[in-house]
């Protein structure tokens, strides 16, 4: 779900609510409005928060306490990024950032990187993100690397102990993060982090209202055949206008082949991007430098090709957060291709996102092009 039409940014989260809901036509829904209420409250803790800082430091060294953030989870397309995003909007503040969590991490690992020669890269990063944010919102918390869990709990200790208000959707719960993975033990104090500096609000179980609002277009091509893939041809060389002579895209540090290049546009095979060694940073790069991708090829996904559903993943994580209008051709529509019971929320939340990129609501939604550096 996302807000098109209301502006926000005189108003608090629950107006805003109750404003958007009969704007857009949207059914009530008791949890939602529970969720709203908890930010609303902390939308006016932050307000008062402002108005006593500025006291303060008006009249002496004292502070008022820092408020706590949220934790919203629940399930897929129950409409955590739409609360999420209309708290961010009614938030009176400059120092606030809004980001997608794998992108937020693609820019912490470079920074890092880039602050090698500190004595602790990742305390620098921690200040820098602290002078430029007061308000942190992450969209999509989820671990599925052991470089990211490995980092985190330092990390969030370092941005709570600077004051940094963390605001993030999942599809979650704390304990369940990175459930399986790979040195789990590591990443246990940022799960106690979490439970013990944020308040978790569950967004329980309801409508999926991407699904409720599915109109498909005719952009997920199915099946994967000549037929498909010829209607895709044409849909391209309508789109791109101008092809490029082309065969490899050019990324930061290596380059990617391609099926077609246009100034706008840009043409994969499933096998050649969500192969290979390509992770969200290349993603995040396509995202912001193309408003519309086009994919061939995507296969059924199960246990013998694991890691490419996980980048496919990704993937579609990426372009859907950034607008990004997909034309694809699949073997089979895309509550349908997951084989691997074991993918769980993941291919729920592919298959749902999958679903509303082909409605006409998303495709009217303007490309949102994001630099990848910290801000």
């Amino acid at each position: 779900m996302r807000n098109t039409t209301t502006s926000a940014s005189d108003i608090g989260p629950r107006i805003w609510y109750q404003t958007i809901c009969v704007e857009q036509g949207i059914l009530p829904d008791a949890a939602q409005a529970a969720a709203i209420e908890q930010l609303h409250t902390l939308w006016q803790q932050l307000l008062d928060f402002k108005t006593k800082r500025n006291q303060f430091l008006g009249r002496s060294l004292l502070s008022p306490d820092v408020p706590k953030g949220l934790y919203l989870w629940g399930g897929v397309g129950r409409g955590k990024t739409f609360l999420m995003d209309g708290f961010f909007q009614c938030l009176p503040y400059r120092r606030k950032r809004r980001i997608h969590f794998h992108q937020f991490m693609v820019e912490v690992h470079h920074e890092m990187k880039m602050q090698a020669d500190r004595a602790d890269p990742l305390l620098a990063v921690a200040d820098a993100i602290e002078k430029s944010t007061r308000v942190l919102c992450l969209d999509e918390f989820h671990i599925d690397d052991i470089a990211d869990a490995m980092i985190l709990a330092r990390l969030l200790a370092a941005l709570f102990e600077r004051g940094v208000i963390l605001l993030t959707t999942s599809n979650y719960p704390p304990d369940a993060l990175y459930p399986n993975g790979l040195q789990r033990e590591r990443f246990l104090p940022a799960i106690a982090l979490l439970k013990r500096d944020l308040k978790q609000i569950h967004i329980d179980s309801g409508n999926d209202y991407r699904m409720l609002q599915m109109a498909r277009e005719s952009l997920f091509l199915v099946p994967d055949d000549a037929h498909s893939r010829t209607r895709m041809e044409a849909m391209f060389t309508a789109l791109a206008q101008q092809k490029m002579e082309a065969t490899e895209l050019q990324l930061s540090t290596h380059h990617i082949a391609v099926q077609g290049l246009g100034q706008s546009s840009v043409w994969f095979d499933f096998k050649v991007l969500c192969g290979g060694n390509h992770d969200q940073s290349d993603y995040l790069e396509i995202a912001h430098r193309y408003p519309t991708v086009f994919l061939s090829g995507i296969p059924l996904m199960g246990a013998d090709n694991g890691a490419e559903a996980r980048r496919f993943t990704w993937l579609i994580d990426v372009l859907y957060d950034h607008h990004v209008k997909l034309a694809a051709t699949a073997a089979a529509m895309p509550e349908q291709l997951y084989l691997d019971t074991q993918s769980g929320n993941d291919a729920l939340r592919t298959a749902s996102r999958l679903a509303e990129m082909q409605t006409r609501r998303y495709l009217d939604l303007p490309h949102q092009a994001q630099s990848v550096k910290l801000e």
